[in-house]
Protein backbone atom coordinates (compact mmCIF):
# COMPACT_ATOMS: atom_id res chain seq x y z
CA UNK A 1 0.00 0.00 0.00
CA UNK A 2 1.49 3.47 -1.57
CA UNK A 3 0.58 6.17 1.10
CA UNK A 4 0.12 9.93 -0.26
CA UNK A 5 2.23 11.31 2.20
CA UNK A 6 2.74 15.66 3.28
CA UNK A 7 5.23 17.13 5.25
CA UNK A 8 3.98 19.64 7.58
CA UNK A 9 6.85 22.09 8.47
CA UNK A 10 9.50 22.08 6.53
CA UNK A 11 12.18 22.80 8.85
CA UNK A 12 16.01 21.07 9.23
CA UNK A 13 14.56 18.25 10.47
CA UNK A 14 11.75 17.53 7.39
CA UNK A 15 14.82 16.69 5.67
CA UNK A 16 15.21 13.55 7.73
CA UNK A 17 11.79 12.25 6.86
CA UNK A 18 12.08 13.46 3.14
CA UNK A 19 14.80 11.42 2.58
CA UNK A 20 13.54 8.29 4.02
CA UNK A 21 9.99 9.04 2.38
CA UNK A 22 12.06 8.96 -0.75
CA UNK A 23 13.82 5.68 0.09
CA UNK A 24 10.52 3.84 0.29
CA UNK A 25 9.22 4.81 -2.79
CA UNK A 26 7.08 1.46 -2.77
CA UNK A 27 5.28 2.65 0.23
CA UNK A 28 5.07 6.54 0.55
CA UNK A 29 4.59 9.54 -1.88
CA UNK A 30 5.55 12.56 -1.42
CA UNK A 31 2.37 14.56 -2.59
CA UNK A 32 2.90 18.00 -0.50
CA UNK A 33 5.12 19.99 1.57
CA UNK A 34 3.21 22.39 3.73
CA UNK A 35 5.15 25.70 5.59
CA UNK A 36 4.47 29.21 6.93
CA UNK A 37 7.13 30.57 4.23
CA UNK A 38 6.42 28.74 1.64
CA UNK A 39 10.22 28.99 -0.36
CA UNK A 40 10.90 26.82 2.36
CA UNK A 41 8.39 24.66 1.17
CA UNK A 42 9.24 24.67 -2.18
CA UNK A 43 13.20 24.17 -1.58
CA UNK A 44 11.97 21.03 -0.14
CA UNK A 45 9.62 19.76 -3.55
CA UNK A 46 12.46 20.60 -5.53
CA UNK A 47 15.27 18.37 -3.88
CA UNK A 48 13.20 15.38 -2.84
CA UNK A 49 10.63 15.47 -5.83
CA UNK A 50 12.07 17.41 -8.27
CA UNK A 51 9.24 19.88 -7.77
CA UNK A 52 6.27 17.27 -8.12
CA UNK A 53 4.90 17.90 -5.00
CA UNK A 54 2.78 20.58 -4.18
CA UNK A 55 3.25 23.32 -2.44
CA UNK A 56 0.92 24.84 0.85
CA UNK A 57 1.36 27.84 2.79
CA UNK A 58 -1.59 26.69 5.59
CA UNK A 59 -2.54 23.26 6.78
CA UNK A 60 -6.03 23.80 6.19
CA UNK A 61 -5.73 24.56 2.10
CA UNK A 62 -3.31 21.13 2.23
CA UNK A 63 -5.61 18.96 3.28
CA UNK A 64 -8.80 20.33 1.71
CA UNK A 65 -6.59 19.69 -1.77
CA UNK A 66 -4.32 16.65 -1.29
CA UNK A 67 -6.12 13.86 -0.50
CA UNK A 68 -3.80 12.75 1.99
CA UNK A 69 -3.46 9.30 3.41
CA UNK A 70 -0.38 10.43 6.05
CA UNK A 71 1.09 13.92 7.37
CA UNK A 72 4.34 13.77 8.95
CA UNK A 73 4.40 16.97 11.26
CA UNK A 74 7.80 18.32 11.89
CA UNK A 75 6.64 21.39 13.46
CA UNK A 76 8.62 23.01 16.16
CA UNK A 77 6.91 23.00 19.94
CA UNK A 78 5.70 26.30 19.73
CA UNK A 79 3.94 26.00 16.25
CA UNK A 80 1.24 23.85 16.67
CA UNK A 81 -2.09 24.73 16.54
CA UNK A 82 -5.11 23.02 15.15
CA UNK A 83 -3.11 20.69 12.74
CA UNK A 84 -4.02 17.32 14.65
CA UNK A 85 -7.54 17.94 14.82
CA UNK A 86 -8.09 19.28 11.66
CA UNK A 87 -6.09 16.19 10.29
CA UNK A 88 -8.00 13.68 12.25
CA UNK A 89 -11.66 15.29 10.99
CA UNK A 90 -10.02 14.01 7.03
CA UNK A 91 -9.07 10.56 8.58
CA UNK A 92 -5.25 11.34 7.79
CA UNK A 93 -2.93 9.24 9.68
CA UNK A 94 -0.02 11.40 11.22
CA UNK A 95 3.68 10.73 12.22
CA UNK A 96 4.49 13.86 14.90
CA UNK A 97 7.66 14.93 16.11
CA UNK A 98 7.98 15.41 19.70
CA UNK A 99 6.77 17.12 21.95
CA UNK A 100 3.68 17.50 20.66
CA UNK A 101 2.39 20.36 22.68
CA UNK A 102 3.58 23.29 25.04
CA UNK A 103 1.05 22.17 27.30
CA UNK A 104 -0.37 19.32 28.61
CA UNK A 105 -4.07 20.79 27.16
CA UNK A 106 -3.66 20.92 24.20
CA UNK A 107 -1.42 17.84 24.46
CA UNK A 108 -4.66 15.98 25.55
CA UNK A 109 -7.14 17.87 23.21
CA UNK A 110 -4.94 16.12 20.13
CA UNK A 111 -5.41 12.93 21.84
CA UNK A 112 -8.84 12.77 21.87
CA UNK A 113 -9.17 14.07 18.42
CA UNK A 114 -6.83 11.82 17.16
CA UNK A 115 -8.87 8.24 18.68
CA UNK A 116 -12.13 9.68 18.46
CA UNK A 117 -11.50 9.65 14.55
CA UNK A 118 -9.35 6.39 14.93
CA UNK A 119 -6.44 7.36 12.90
CA UNK A 120 -3.20 5.85 13.32
CA UNK A 121 -0.70 7.99 15.02
CA UNK A 122 3.15 7.83 15.95
CA UNK A 123 5.26 10.08 17.91
CA UNK A 124 9.14 10.44 17.04
CA UNK A 125 10.36 8.47 19.69
CA UNK A 126 12.47 6.94 17.99
CA UNK A 127 14.89 5.54 20.42
CA UNK A 128 12.27 2.98 21.74
CA UNK A 129 13.40 1.12 18.18
CA UNK A 130 16.74 0.91 19.06
CA UNK A 131 18.42 -2.77 18.45
CA UNK A 132 19.29 -3.07 22.71
CA UNK A 133 16.32 -1.38 23.52
CA UNK A 134 13.66 -3.83 21.84
CA UNK A 135 15.77 -6.88 23.06
CA UNK A 136 15.38 -5.82 26.62
CA UNK A 137 11.93 -4.77 25.95
CA UNK A 138 11.20 -7.75 24.67
CA UNK A 139 12.49 -9.88 27.53
CA UNK A 140 11.15 -7.65 29.31
CA UNK A 141 7.66 -8.00 28.59
CA UNK A 142 8.51 -11.48 28.37
CA UNK A 143 8.66 -12.10 32.29
CA UNK A 144 12.80 -12.85 31.62
CA UNK A 145 14.26 -9.58 33.35
CA UNK A 146 12.19 -9.61 36.23
CA UNK A 147 10.66 -5.94 37.44
CA UNK A 148 12.86 -3.31 37.06
CA UNK A 149 14.28 -1.29 39.88
CA UNK A 150 16.41 1.35 38.59
CA UNK A 151 17.04 3.35 35.36
CA UNK A 152 19.55 6.03 34.95
CA UNK A 153 20.02 8.35 31.78
CA UNK A 154 22.18 11.15 30.93
CA UNK A 155 21.90 14.01 27.92
CA UNK A 156 25.21 15.62 27.45
CA UNK A 157 25.63 18.29 24.99
CA UNK A 158 27.11 21.63 24.15
CA UNK A 159 24.98 23.44 20.95
CA UNK A 160 23.20 27.21 21.27
CA UNK A 161 20.84 25.26 18.80
CA UNK A 162 18.21 28.13 17.03
CA UNK A 163 17.22 31.09 18.77
CA UNK A 164 13.80 29.76 19.65
CA UNK A 165 15.18 26.28 21.14
CA UNK A 166 17.34 28.68 23.97
CA UNK A 167 13.37 30.59 24.57
CA UNK A 168 11.30 29.08 26.89
CA UNK A 169 8.57 30.10 25.99
CA UNK A 170 8.85 28.45 22.38
CA UNK A 171 10.49 25.25 23.62
CA UNK A 172 9.61 24.41 27.32
CA UNK A 173 13.24 24.35 27.73
CA UNK A 174 15.95 21.51 27.40
CA UNK A 175 13.91 18.78 29.39
CA UNK A 176 11.06 19.36 27.64
CA UNK A 177 12.36 19.44 23.83
CA UNK A 178 15.87 17.26 24.04
CA UNK A 179 15.73 15.14 27.30
CA UNK A 180 11.67 13.96 26.60
CA UNK A 181 13.51 11.17 25.10
CA UNK A 182 14.79 9.68 27.91
CA UNK A 183 11.67 10.28 29.88
CA UNK A 184 9.64 8.22 27.63
CA UNK A 185 12.65 5.64 27.46
CA UNK A 186 11.75 5.61 31.06
CA UNK A 187 8.05 5.42 31.18
CA UNK A 188 9.00 2.55 28.39
CA UNK A 189 10.58 0.31 30.45
CA UNK A 190 9.54 1.02 33.79
CA UNK A 191 5.82 1.70 33.50
CA UNK A 192 4.47 5.01 34.61
CA UNK A 193 5.29 7.51 36.91
CA UNK A 194 3.83 8.71 40.09
CA UNK A 195 5.83 11.78 41.55
CA UNK A 196 9.11 13.65 40.43
CA UNK A 197 11.22 16.02 41.91
CA UNK A 198 13.82 18.11 39.56
CA UNK A 199 16.26 20.86 40.44
CA UNK A 200 17.49 23.19 37.06
CA UNK A 201 19.85 25.98 36.51
CA UNK A 202 21.55 27.99 33.86
CA UNK A 203 24.89 27.95 34.76
CA UNK A 204 26.85 28.52 31.42
CA UNK A 205 24.65 30.95 29.65
CA UNK A 206 23.38 33.57 31.96
CA UNK A 207 25.19 36.16 29.96
CA UNK A 208 22.85 35.62 27.22
CA UNK A 209 19.75 37.73 27.49
CA UNK A 210 17.59 35.27 24.88
CA UNK A 211 18.61 32.20 26.74
CA UNK A 212 15.83 31.80 28.93
CA UNK A 213 15.96 28.14 29.59
CA UNK A 214 17.51 25.58 31.94
CA UNK A 215 21.15 24.58 30.68
CA UNK A 216 21.67 21.68 33.74
CA UNK A 217 19.20 19.69 35.02
CA UNK A 218 19.06 16.69 37.64
CA UNK A 219 15.65 14.63 37.80
CA UNK A 220 14.11 11.99 40.10
CA UNK A 221 11.31 10.03 39.33
CA UNK A 222 9.18 7.94 41.58
CA UNK A 223 7.27 5.57 39.17
CA UNK A 224 4.13 3.40 40.19
CA UNK A 225 6.13 0.07 40.37
CA UNK A 226 8.18 1.22 43.07
CA UNK A 227 11.12 1.96 40.31
CA UNK A 228 13.42 5.01 40.84
CA UNK A 229 14.47 6.71 37.47
CA UNK A 230 17.20 9.42 37.65
CA UNK A 231 17.66 11.56 34.61
CA UNK A 232 20.49 14.44 34.56
CA UNK A 233 20.97 16.91 31.29
CA UNK A 234 23.86 19.30 30.37
CA UNK A 235 24.13 22.03 27.87
CA UNK A 236 27.17 22.88 29.12
CA UNK A 237 29.44 19.73 28.08
CA UNK A 238 31.42 18.81 25.47
CA UNK A 239 31.06 20.63 22.22
CA UNK A 240 30.18 18.80 18.79
CA UNK A 241 29.31 15.68 21.03
CA UNK A 242 26.27 14.20 21.80
CA UNK A 243 25.70 11.77 24.62
CA UNK A 244 22.78 9.73 25.33
CA UNK A 245 23.51 6.64 27.76
CA UNK A 246 21.47 4.77 30.04
CA UNK A 247 21.72 1.86 32.75
CA UNK A 248 19.15 -0.01 33.92
CA UNK A 249 18.91 -2.59 36.69
CA UNK A 250 16.43 -5.06 36.82
CA UNK A 251 16.01 -8.41 38.92
CA UNK A 252 17.62 -10.40 36.74
CA UNK A 253 19.94 -8.45 34.62
CA UNK A 254 21.81 -5.46 34.31
CA UNK A 255 22.03 -3.11 31.24
CA UNK A 256 24.49 -1.00 30.55
CA UNK A 257 24.11 1.19 27.15
CA UNK A 258 25.70 2.97 25.10
CA UNK A 259 22.49 4.05 22.65
CA UNK A 260 19.70 2.83 22.24
CA UNK A 261 21.65 0.34 19.89
CA UNK A 262 24.32 -0.80 21.71
CA UNK A 263 24.15 -2.36 24.99
CA UNK A 264 26.08 -4.74 27.50
CA UNK A 265 23.46 -7.34 29.47
CA UNK A 266 25.06 -9.13 32.48
CA UNK A 267 22.52 -11.70 33.55
CA UNK A 268 22.46 -11.71 37.26
CA UNK A 269 20.22 -14.61 38.71
CA UNK A 270 22.12 -17.38 37.82
CA UNK A 271 25.24 -18.77 40.22
CA UNK A 272 27.70 -17.43 37.09
CA UNK A 273 27.48 -14.32 35.86
CA UNK A 274 27.11 -13.68 32.47
CA UNK A 275 27.56 -10.81 30.04
CA UNK A 276 25.49 -10.38 26.60
CA UNK A 277 26.68 -8.04 23.68
CA UNK A 278 23.77 -6.41 21.42
CA UNK A 279 25.47 -4.40 19.19
CA UNK A 280 23.16 -3.12 15.95
CA UNK A 281 22.86 0.23 13.52
CA UNK A 282 19.10 0.07 13.57
CA UNK A 283 17.99 3.43 11.50
CA UNK A 284 16.03 4.69 13.99
CA UNK A 285 13.90 7.17 12.57
CA UNK A 286 13.06 4.64 9.59
CA UNK A 287 12.39 2.18 11.87
CA UNK A 288 8.97 4.30 12.96
CA UNK A 289 8.06 5.29 9.63
CA UNK A 290 8.17 1.57 8.82
CA UNK A 291 6.35 0.67 11.86
CA UNK A 292 3.80 3.35 11.29
CA UNK A 293 2.90 1.81 7.30
CA UNK A 294 2.32 -1.45 9.00
CA UNK A 295 0.23 -0.35 11.50
CA UNK A 296 -1.92 1.41 9.38
CA UNK A 297 -1.53 -1.55 6.56
CA UNK A 298 -2.46 -4.27 9.69
CA UNK A 299 -4.43 -2.16 11.53
CA UNK A 300 -2.83 -2.26 14.47
CA UNK A 301 -1.41 -0.27 17.30
CA UNK A 302 1.96 1.24 16.28
CA UNK A 303 4.73 1.18 18.91
CA UNK A 304 4.86 4.95 20.51
CA UNK A 305 0.93 6.51 19.44
CA UNK A 306 -0.14 10.06 20.36
CA UNK A 307 -0.99 9.26 23.69
CA UNK A 308 2.70 8.18 24.89
CA UNK A 309 3.74 11.89 23.65
CA UNK A 310 0.87 13.34 25.82
CA UNK A 311 1.62 11.01 28.72
CA UNK A 312 5.80 11.14 28.52
CA UNK A 313 5.45 15.29 28.17
CA UNK A 314 3.41 15.58 31.20
CA UNK A 315 6.06 13.95 33.10
CA UNK A 316 8.39 16.82 31.55
CA UNK A 317 5.99 19.51 32.68
CA UNK A 318 5.54 17.76 35.97
CA UNK A 319 9.88 18.17 36.10
CA UNK A 320 9.86 21.43 35.20
CA UNK A 321 7.05 22.24 37.30
CA UNK A 322 9.05 20.54 40.51
CA UNK A 323 12.24 23.16 39.48
CA UNK A 324 9.82 25.64 39.36
CA UNK A 325 8.19 25.11 43.26
CA UNK A 326 11.50 23.38 44.87
CA UNK A 327 9.16 20.43 45.58
CA UNK A 328 8.28 16.93 45.04
CA UNK A 329 5.07 16.83 42.42
CA UNK A 330 2.58 14.12 42.48
CA UNK A 331 1.65 13.18 38.49
CA UNK A 332 -1.91 13.23 38.26
CA UNK A 333 -2.88 11.89 35.14
CA UNK A 334 -5.56 13.67 33.08
CA UNK A 335 -9.07 11.98 32.93
CA UNK A 336 -8.78 10.79 29.07
CA UNK A 337 -5.77 8.76 30.13
CA UNK A 338 -7.46 6.66 32.67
Amino acid sequence: MRLRTAILGCGGFAHRHAANLVGQASKFEIVAFCDRHPERAQALSARYTDGRAAVFSDHHALLAAAALDLCVVCLPPYGHSDEVEAAAARGVHLLLEKPIALSSEQAWRMVAAAERAGIKTQVGFMTRFGAAIARFKQMLDAGETGPVGLMSARYFCNQLHAPWWRDRDKSGGQLVEQVIHLLDLMRYVMGEPATVYSLQNNMFHRHMPDYTIEDGSGTVIGFENGGIGVVYASNGAIPGRWINDYRIVAQNVTADFTDANHANFTYTAGPLLHTEIVSADVPYHLQELLDLHAAIVEDRPPVTPIREGALSLDLALAARQSAETRSVVTIARPSQAE
